[in-house]
């Protein structure tokens, strides 16, 4: 779940063409400082990798984004659609061309729009019908999240939909982070039995919340998972595993990819007020995918 707005940009900065980018998974800017070319220190990285492997979770908003990061060694992708909107419901078609042909679970996002998590019974019909139709074909999990209006936990709705992902797993993304009590808010989503939550930390970043996420995954125990992800890249991924003791982690790994076919009529433009560049867009980058896998101490095959 993450998000590219912020103070009325989209980018803090303007990326080179094909440059690769690891990116905040958060409703917050994307953090671009220390990227592919990060230099990780030593005590740190020897510390992660006798740490134990960490399981890598890739943030993805396409079928290419998800194939790219299986290809990078990612062990599971949340597929998402409209990162730009903090990411919501993927295409049913999405999902099945995702199904037939990645090996790696794949976490369906269910979010019907952006901005908050109080819907309406229209948009929780929609959900638990999407949600429904994720699991029928094939979906390894859902990932979701139902808030009141003072943003405690909506268990009446939240039940409606964790009914239909079965014996799949059931995880609530970020809207836990905006939660008025994180530890009660974690144990009602243990009674409706959800078995993973994703988090900041209730900061925006993970390095901001660490602390609370270190207690967090105390309380929770073997009860519930806690999967850290907002702000997390590869220059502080070492830092982020020894300062939480987390065993899996969330993040985007971005490069700017071109797309032409735009280029003969550049002043059409085709998004909202913020006006994208039309001729470029984002997608995972597998090798820094790689990269970030090697850096949690997982084996890979050398690819060229």
């Amino acid at each position: 779940m993450t998000s590219f707005i912020k103070s009325g940009s989209i980018l803090p900065r303007e990326p080179s063409q094909g440059e690769p980018l690891a990116t905040a998974v958060t409703v917050g800017p994307n953090r671009m400082d220390g990227g592919e070319d990060a230099v990780l220190p030593p005590n740190l990285m020897e510390k992660i990798q006798t740490m134990g492997r960490t399981l890598l979770e890739i943030c993805c908003g396409s079928l290419d984004d998800a194939l790219e990061a299986e290809r990078g060694g990612a062990d599971r992708v949340e597929l998402c659609s409209a990162l730009f909107l903090g990411g919501l419901t993927p295409s049913l078609g999405t999902v099945i061309e995702a199904k037939a042909r990645l090996k790696i679970p794949i976490i369906v996002m269910v979010r019907p729009r952006g901005a908050g998590f109080c819907y309406t019974e229209p948009e929780l019909a929609i959900m638990e019908r999407d949600t429904a139709l994720a699991v029928e074909h094939g979906a390894d999990g859902i990932v979701f999240g139902v808030l009141n209006q003072d943003g405690t936990i909506d268990e009446e709705h939240c039940k409606q939909i964790r009914r239909p992902i079965g014996d799949r797993q059931a995880v609530f993304h970020r809207a836990f982070d905006v939660t008025p009590d994180p530890f009660r808010a974690l144990d009602q989503l243990v009674q409706l039995g959800v078995n993973r939550v994703l988090t900041s930390g209730q900061e925006d970043s993970v390095s901001e919340g660490a602390p609370l996420i270190k207690r967090l995954i105390e309380y929770a125990g073997d009860r519930i998972e806690i999967l850290p992800g907002g702000g997390i890249q590869l220059y502080n991924l070492p830092h982020v595993v020894e300062s939480t003791g987390c065993k899996q982690v969330h993040l985007t790994a971005f490069k700017t990819q071109a797309d032409p076919s735009t280029r003969g009529r550049p002043s059409v433009t085709f998004g909202g007020a913020l006006y994208p560049h039309e001729d470029r867009y984002q997608v995972t980058d597998w090798r820094l995918v790689e990269r970030i896998a090697r850096t949690l101490g997982k084996q890979l095959p050398i690819t060229t």
